[in-house]
Formats: C-alpha cells, sequence, structure tokens
C-alpha cells in the first residue's frame, strides 16, 4: 500500500514538473502589446464604419436639419429624400443605378469569366513567350486605372465608340489583377491529374475547361466577378471622360453632377447623401448573397 501511494505521489509530482515546463514555455504576450493590436484594429474599424453610420443618419435629414442637428441623430425625412432622389429629373437617378448595374453586371460576369480563362491558360498551358506575357500582366497589375483612362480615350474616340456603353464595358472585359488571380485559384483548385483524366477520356481543351476545370473554380470565379463588380461600380475617371450622355452615366458620375449643384443649390444637399446611400445596396446585395463562395475563395490559399 505503502509503495503504491508512493508511486502515485511521484507521477504526481512528475506531472505537475509536466505542466511547470509547459507553462514556461507557452510565450507569454505583453498587456501593452495586446492593447496596441486592439486599439489599432478598433481605430480602422472605426474609420471604415463610422462615415457609413453617418451617412444611414444624414439620410434621414433635410437640409436645415443636416447643417442644425447633432450629426449622429435621425430625423423624420428619409422617405422624403427618397422620393426627391428619384423623381429629380424625370428619374434619371434610376437610370443612373440602372446603368451602373448593367456595366458592373456585364463587366464582373463576362469580364470575369475571360479573366479566369487566361488566368487558367497560363497556369494550364505550357506556349512560347508565357513568362512575357504573365510579365506584362504583372506590370499592368502595378500600372494605376486612372494612368490608362486618356489612352483608352483616345483609342476609343479613334474607334468611334466614345459615348457609347461600349466604352465602359470594353475595358473592364480583362482585369490584369483578375486574371493573376485566376491563376492563383487554377493553381489552387484544379489538380493537374484531374485534367490529365479528362484527356485521357477524349475531352478536347475546351471541353475540358467548361465540364470539368470551370466547376472547381466556381469559388475563384464568384470571388473575381465580386471584386471585379465592386471596381466597375466605384469607377469614376472612366465614364467621365468617356461618356458625355446624362442618360448613360453610372451612379458614381450622377452623384458627382449633382454634388457639383449643391455649392448653388444646398438642397441637392440631401438628395447626394440619400442617393449616396441608395446606390451601396447593390453592393451590400451582392456580397450578402455571395459570401459563401467569396470566403471560400479568398481561404483557399491557405487550404490547399
Amino acid at each position: 500500500m505503502t509503495a503504491t501511494l508512493s508511486r502515485v505521489s511521484n507521477a504526481d509530482r512528475l506531472d505537475g514538473r509536466r505542466q511547470m515546463i509547459v507553462r514556461s514555455r507557452r510565450p507569454r504576450h505583453p498587456a501593452g502589446s495586446s492593447i496596441t493590436v486592439n486599439g489599432l484594429l478598433l481605430l480602422g474599424c472605426a474609420y471604415m464604419v463610422l462615415p457609413l453610420v453617418w451617412l444611414v443618419f444624414a439620410a434621414t435629414k433635410d437640409a436645415a436639419a443636416l447643417y442644425g442637428t447633432n450629426a449622429f441623430t435621425f430625423s423624420g425625412a428619409l422617405w422624403q429624400n427618397i422620393v426627391d432622389v428619384v423623381t429629380e429629373g424625370d428619374g434619371v437617378f434610376v437610370r443612373w443605378m440602372l446603368n451602373s448595374i448593367l456595366y458592373s453586371g456585364v463587366g464582373a460576369l463576362v469580364g470575369g469569366l475571360i479573366s479566369l480563362m487566361a488566368g487558367y491558360a497560363f497556369d494550364k498551358f505550357a506556349f512560347r513567350g508565357k513568362g512575357a506575357l504573365f510579365a506584362m500582366v504583372l506590370v499592368g497589375v502595378l500600372i494605376p486605372n486612372t494612368a490608362t483612362v486618356l489612352p483608352l480615350y483616345l483609342l476609343g474616340a479613334a474607334v468611334g465608340v466614345t459615348n457609347t456603353i461600349w466604352a465602359v464595358i470594353i475595358p473592364v472585359l480583362c482585369v490584369p489583377f483578375s486574371v493573376y488571380l485566376a491563376r492563383v485559384f487554377s493553381a489552387g483548385y484544379v489538380p493537374d491529374e484531374t485534367l490529365e483524366a479528362a484527356r485521357v477520356d477524349g475531352a478536347g481543351p475546351i471541353r475540358t475547361f467548361f465540364s470539368v476545370a470551370l466547376p472547381m473554380l466556381t469559388p475563384g470565379f464568384v470571388t473575381i466577378a465580386l471584386f471585379q463588380f465592386v471596381g466597375i461600380w466605384n469607377n469614376f475617371m472612366l465614364p467621365l471622360v468617356m461618356l458625355q450622355d446624362p442618360d448613360l452615366l453610372p451612379v458614381s458620375v450622377g452623384m458627382s453632377l449633382w454634388q457639383g449643384y449643391t455649392t448653388v443649390q444646398p438642397e441637392y444637399t440631401p438628395m447626394v447623401i440619400t442617393g449616396s446611400l441608395l446606390s451601396i445596396i447593390p453592393l451590400v446585395v451582392a456580397f450578402i448573397l455571395l459570401q459563401r463562395f467569396w470566403r471560400a475563395g479568398l481561404s483557399a490559399g491557405s487550404i490547399k
């Protein structure tokens, strides 16, 4: 009995020593570093959320309440502001919204598919000049969009597509960053063995892509389409330079047009604020509906 108790006590002491060693090996994070990290996260969150919160409050106010009340208080003019926005200029805001949906939808779906095929080709096919062409794609990622607006306008004017919907849609059908992202997704989602099995079964390159690779790349395609949708929706310089007809303007340029009126007509200020709030609703809806695929696409690199 004494020997048994001695063994138990020795085992307890050894277990206690192991726990002490494990605790001593755990990295200890100073309280100051945690406070600093959390503080920076709170500042970043406030930087992104507070403007949106202010927009919601401001959209409920008329011109007098906008300048005469606290910034974060509600008022009762939201419905009237929406009516003013929708009815202004015979419903030009609705046309602007439909134009933005058209430009962004076509650019996201068709442009996303084109970028996906290009990235897939860079990843899975071997052809002459592949490295140089992909280097050009990477250079295109580094060039800001505003630097290409003037050359695109000159090209569009040369072929006669300025002041048409094609002047906005064609330049966004293939985005260098989307091509780069598509190559990353193709390398992570589509195994070479699967494509080889499809070739053995007699499938050609086009059928292999649409029947085998494309279903695997659905999360990547949704992610690319979302990025392009948001980018085209927020695009300002390209439609500003390409379009002169007010009925063809997207909502981003239309809101800027109304913003210019506020200096001499202050009653446009609540309309600009309310229109800005309404203009982000399609983006929120798109992210909510497609967030499952979007999260899967962004986490592909950490899983594969």
